[in-house]
């Protein structure tokens, strides 16, 4: 069939860019096609809109690929040891435990594009490590490579998903990559989908942080994530896509298995997903590499001169390219090329087994190592790598390309020999009845030899997690004593004071360059614009602009050097911040304290996921929530007032959550805090809130510290003598402590005694008395909580009241050696001012002492008259 003079022109011209992209830099092409756009607008010629999207075609041609560097045989045989472990270890586990779980199929679209990074491209630990952001359902995989490695035996194996049965001799292994449970293994927790993505974006700008901050040199270190095409509609796997290319990052590489389906069926059934992120990253300023084609599948287009097959690709939605995946190469013949001649004509040179071979790029080794290759040596900042693959890659009929592969956790015996073929793995049938059995090589067999040279030549094995940071040395004492003598008659708040506190840290010569303040544009907000002079606000390129506040003394000034990481609108990309910060011991030698300061309101029910995986992570570092509590904010309402988030945090086990009321107190936890962290390297993360109240603050009582820490302490006792049947306790937190300091003036004018407590932390007291119990409980003993040793002796009548719901303070009813009365603010917020908001809610101090009066008027203790006539007198319940 001849060409026609068009179709010869249009090769041509296919040459010449072709030639110029191989030849010639990568801006020659958009110089000459910018060029001819303006030459023909110029002439009349309208141009049509851009396309979106490149072809759907592998975006680095053939003729640049490198030679594969290593022995592809050998890999081979490695790769299909992995595959088979990975199957076997879930295979089994669910015939041992039905119903356990796991996942083959997602490994197995994978395996390739993890194999090619752990031969050739991952660094470990004996070195600068790579960052590696692991797709949280390929877990199998990565266990099976290690058990291939002989870093875990078979025992390991058969405890998949059985992290309590094996008893102490075996930990056993995770579902997910969990580093808090496998704390020597894993590094980022990246099952919750959409969280891996934006901490690894996240993460590779911190590492450009330090590095701008002086405090580590470049390394070369890189930030892997491996992602799903599914994944990538959690809007958290792209919210931040455009910071990357804003901050030029060079050292991320995302590498998005598109193996078109998600749990339930096609990703994009009716669409192309690999077209839409590529336009997704494209417009963000990443550079894109498809890797859609083997080896195989290139052969083949250069028989389509006329581009009929490119066209039949570029227009075919993936619901129905799935079909593709199972059929046979005489299937493939027969429903795709033969009906029509020049697709047929295409294919005649091939044979059925050709086309059998004709897997998708991201199963194609070499066409993986080069578009690896490409990445790493990239400059110009952060690059995507979109690689096709087939879910259930090479299962036949136990799940691939299906549906419900995702699912497939148990093969036949018939689909176990398939496997076994396929993978060319030397098992008998006969083993294959009762148990899949495992398969590695010896470590004296050359193929073990292999393995173990690629992995030293690339500094270690992976995954693994090791704590690189030398020993900490505690700030000056004095910056935390300053506040042991209280603010005489000056009003103060605790935000006023937490800031103090900062900026003394930033000028400590032990702590100065490991203090990482975050802040989600909210730094006015709190007072720390303070500190835009002295610290300077982050920004990777300096600032080219002069600001309009150039003239104030704190005006909005940004630096390469800069100490404040200023987030903007995004508490998320804060907490990503925070992640990376707080596990900095793990990738440096030095640790970074993160104080992560936020409105209160939106940080335990917008970021819990993101604070649960800091929790996995082992990060530690300080959550500061400022304008805490339900009434202490005049006017903003109700999506404004947090009267909930220490009640969330109960359900953070590494979390210490308090909510001081005073200035030595915040002190004497931020000090205590800085020791158990990084003195004593324990794995908590520490919430503490923080008010805009003013009032002034006290000094120390004498002993208070232990109580501080611990949650509780007496922080005044009764002066009076008489009526102690009548006493009362007294218990505030927060801004309400100063509501209680009036309530017991109240009380005190009715010759009522009234001790007062301040509660630092209900959860700090919750946690003690629940491990007691358990204590006492298993061991048979009676030993006392810190809550009864504290309250033992102070009265049977307590009245707890917080700006926080009455559920927190309920949860030491079972412990308070008496009746506890609790006032909180339940329901939502209101606009209006603190007093009115208080009296709203009854957290007042008319409202806590008339609490503590009903209650004394029904033991019998005080008249009823008294109670009425102190509810007429301030108009309670009017």
């Amino acid at each position: 069939m001849g060409k026609t003079t068009n179709q010869i022109e249009n090769q041509e011209w296919k040459d010449s860019i072709e030639w110029i992209i191989e030849h010639e830099k990568e801006g020659r092409v958009q110089e000459i096609l910018g060029l001819l756009e303006d030459t023909a607008a110029q002439m009349g010629v309208k141009i049509p809109k851009k396309k979106s999207v490149a072809a759907y075609m592998n975006t680095l041609p053939s003729s640049g690929d490198r030679e594969y560097p290593g022995d592809l045989s050998i890999e081979n045989k490695i790769y299909h040891a992995i595959r088979w472990n990975a199957m076997a270890m879930v295979v089994n586990a669910n015939i041992k435990n039905s119903g356990i779980g796991g996942h083959i199929s997602t490994y197995s679209s994978a395996s390739m594009l993890f194999e090619v990074g752990f031969q050739h491209f991952f660094r470990g630990y004996e070195g600068a490590p790579d960052f590696i952001y692991f797709q949280g359902h390929a877990s199998p995989g990565i266990y099976a490579r290690s058990f291939v490695e002989h870093r875990f035996d078979e025992d390991d194996l058969n405890q998949f998903r059985l992290e309590l049965s094996g008893g102490k001799k075996n930990r056993g292994l995770s579902s997910y990559p969990h580093p808090r449970l496998m704390s020597d293994y894993w590094r980022f927790p990246t099952v919750s989908m959409g969280l891996g993505p934006l901490q690894a974006i996240y993460q590779a700008r911190f590492l450009k942080y330090l590095q701008n901050r002086g405090l580590k040199k470049d390394t070369g270190q890189k930030v892997w994530a491996f992602l799903g095409d599914g994944e990538m509609d959690e809007p958290e796997s792209t919210g931040a896509c455009s910071i990357a290319a804003r901050d030029k990052l060079n050292n991320l590489i995302f590498v998005i298995n598109c193996n078109l389906q998600r749990l339930d069926g096609p990703v994009r059934g009716n669409n192309k997903v690999i077209e839409e992120l590529e336009g997704l990253f494209d417009g963000a300023g990443w550079k894109v590499i498809k890797v859609l084609w083997s080896r195989a599948w290139e052969k083949l287009f250069e028989k389509d001169k006329d581009g009929k097959l490119e066209e039949l690709l570029s227009g075919m939605p993936d619901g129905e390219f799935q079909k593709w995946a199972q059929m046979s190469g005489k299937e493939l013949r027969k429903e795709v090329f033969d009906k029509d001649d020049d697709l047929k004509e295409i294919s005649d040179s091939f044979s059925d087994e050709e086309l059998n071979n004709l897997v998708r790029g991201g199963h194609d080794p070499v066409k993986v190592y080069n578009a690896y290759r490409f990445a790493t040596n990239y400059k110009e900042g952060p690059v995507v790598i979109l690689a096709q693959t087939t879910k259930g890659y090479s299962q036949g009929d136990a799940g691939e390309a299906s549906n419900v592969a995702h699912k497939q956790k148990v093969f036949n015996n018939a689909q176990l020999k398939a496997f076994r073929d396929e993978l060319d793995i030397p098992i008998e049938d006969n083993q294959l009845e009762d148990k899949v059995p495992y398969y590695r090589f010896e470590k004296g067999d050359d193929i073990y030899a292999y393995l173990e040279k690629r992995r030293q030549q690339l500094q270690g094995w992976l995954p693994a997690r090791k704590q690189l940071a030398k020993e900490f040395v505690m700030p000056d004492s004095s910056i935390f004593r300053a506040y042991d003598e209280g603010s005489e008659q000056q009003e103060v708040t605790t935000t006023s004071v937490f800031v103090q506190i900062l900026s003394k840290l930033l000028k400590d010569k032990q702590s100065a360059k490991q203090i990482v303040p975050i802040i989600p544009d909210e730094a006015r907000t709190f007072g720390m614009d303070a500190l835009f002079s002295k610290s300077g606000i982050y920004a990777s390129d300096g600032q080219k602009y002069e600001p309009v506040d150039k003239d104030s003394l704190l005006y909005y000034n940004e630096k390469q050097e800069g100490v404040i990481l200023e987030e903007g609108i995004t508490e998320a990309g804060s907490m990503a911040s925070f992640i990376a910060a707080g596990t900095n011991h793990i990738a440096q030698d030095f640790y970074t304290i993160p104080f992560f300061v936020f409105y209160s309101m939106f940080g335990f029910q917008r970021i819990g996921d993101l604070i649960w995986a800091a929790g996995d992570s082992r990060a530690k570092g300080f959550m500061i929530g400022g304008i805490s509590g339900r009434t202490t904010l005049s006017g903003e309402g109700l999506q404004h007032t947090d009267g909930q988030s220490h009640l969330y945090a109960f359900a953070y086990p590494n979390v210490k959550a308090y909510d001081p009321s005073f200035a030595y107190e915040l002190a004497v936890i931020i000090e205590e805090g800085l020791k158990q962290m990084y003195v004593k390297n324990e794995d908590h993360i520490y919430y503490i809130t923080l008010t805009n109240q003013a009032y002034a603050m006290p000094a120390m009582p004498k002993g208070a510290k232990k109580g501080i820490i611990n949650g509780l302490y007496l922080f005044k006792k009764s002066a009076k003598r008489k009526n102690k049947d009548k006493t009362v306790n007294l218990m505030g937190s927060g801004a309400i402590i100063a509501e209680v300091l009036a309530a017991a003036e109240l009380l005190g004018g009715l010759d009522i005694p009234t001790n007062i407590w301040s509660v630092t932390s209900y959860k700090a007291l919750y946690d003690n008395a629940i491990a007691v119990d358990a204590e006492n409980r298993n061991s048979g003993s009676s030993k006392k909580n810190f809550i009864q040793e504290s309250l033992e002796d102070a009265g049977d009548l307590f009245v707890a009241a917080s700006d926080y719901v009455k559920a927190i303070p309920l949860t030491l009813a079972k412990w308070v050696p008496g009746e506890l009365v609790v006032l909180g603010t339940d329901g939502f917020g209101r606009s209006d001012t603190i007093p009115a908001l208080r009296d709203y809610f009854e957290v007042d101090a008319k409202n806590i002492a008339f609490s503590a009066l009903d209650s004394l008027e029904k033991k019998d203790l005080i008249k009823k008259k008294v109670l009425k006539d102190f509810q007429k007198k301030y108009k309670i319940g009017a």
